[in-house]
């Protein structure tokens, strides 16, 4: 009894870890980028865009070295539903968010690819490592294909990341710290979540769809109710589409990259299947959105989408669990 409950304080630890830590280690990678010289365009479109899913990618080659590859694959799944279900969610019932041409036109249309690309791969209820190095390999030609869009075609509604002012020391020291609580955190999160699936006789898989994919959302989470409590809505939307395109090419893909990994067929047909259903339905009520206000109606994700999303995501735990 005594190891549960040691168990369940790692977790809890790790996630307190992992939401401090990813915060620092964005703070300081941005902080020297800017100090360097790098626009803040770029380090928006690829620190900032990559901090967020920062502790889901370090639970994740955690995992996969201790042979918990499921724990892994669910954490990038679990993450993606829990983005939407509830991230998206929460903040739309807050406050109700505008759609902007760009989302629907540049970083949609990129999420429901890679989303299709990772069913195709995960169908078969196996990850091959050539599978995850074409998902890892799509991260730098994508962030390079932003770049220029951004570039070429600026968006009025895009709003330049808040980068702290550091020196380049501190900034250094910052990096160092957020980097190395973020191993730490991980560590502990995946140690405390393997003990307590075993000991349940839960499988990682579940473990990983849920407890560990809600604690790595908590990033997601802050930033999103932050940045829509404060007016920055197309910040918020930005972040959760951001945030599970890069959970699928740079999460999804370490169980691959270090090892083929078998998973259970439940995997596509229940875990994937609620990923892209709840991914499509957002692309479509976004669509709809964005046409009412066209048409010059308060087109908006308000807080009716919000419910039915929170609705959803608590259906898709209740699938899980009975």
């Amino acid at each position: 009894m005594s190891d549960i409950w040691l168990a369940w304080g790692a977790i809890l630890l790790g996630f307190v870890g992992l939401v401090w830590s990813a915060d620092r280690f964005v703070a300081g990678s941005a902080a020297i980028a800017r100090n360097i010289g790098v626009s803040k365009l770029i380090i928006g479109l690829t620190i900032v865009s990559l901090g967020t899913s920062a502790p889901e990618i370090v639970v994740s080659i955690s995992a996969a070295l201790k042979g918990a590859g499921d724990l892994a694959v669910g954490n990038a799944i679990g993450s993606n539903i829990a983005n939407i279900g509830m991230v998206l969610a929460v903040t739309a019932l807050i406050a109700p968010l505008p759609i902007y041409k760009h989302l629907l036109t540049q970083e949609m249309p990129i999420l429901l690819g890679v989303t299709l690309l990772a069913g195709c791969f995960v169908m078969d209820a196996e990850l091959a490592t050539w599978e995850g190095a074409i998902l890892a390999g799509l991260i730098i030609p994508l962030i390079s294909w932003m770049i220029y869009s951004k570039r070429h075609h600026p968006n009025p509604e895009d709003e330049d990341p808040e980068i702290e002012d550091l020196s380049t020391a501190l900034s250094a020291v910052w990096f160092i710290v957020g980097l190395g609580t973020l191993i730490v955190s991980s560590e502990l999160l995946v140690w405390g979540a393997t003990t307590v699936a075993t000991s349940f006789g839960v499988s990682p898989l579940i473990i990983g769809l849920t407890v560990v994919a809600v604690g790595t959302s908590l990033p997601e989470l802050a930033a999103s109710v932050m940045s829509a409590i404060k007016g920055h809505h197309d910040i918020a939307l930005g972040n959760i589409v951001g945030s599970n395109i890069f959970n699928l090419l740079a999460v999804m893909s370490v169980p691959g990259l270090l090892g083929p990994l078998t998973m259970s067929e439940s995997v596509f047909y229940r875990d994937y299947l609620a990923m892209g259903g709840i991914t499509a339905f957002l692309a479509v009520v976004m669509f709809l959105a964005y046409r009412l206000r066209q048409q010059g109606d308060n087109g908006k994700l308000g807080r009716t989408v919000g419910a039915l999303l929170l609705t959803s995501y608590i259906a898709y735990y209740t699938l899980l669990f009975v």
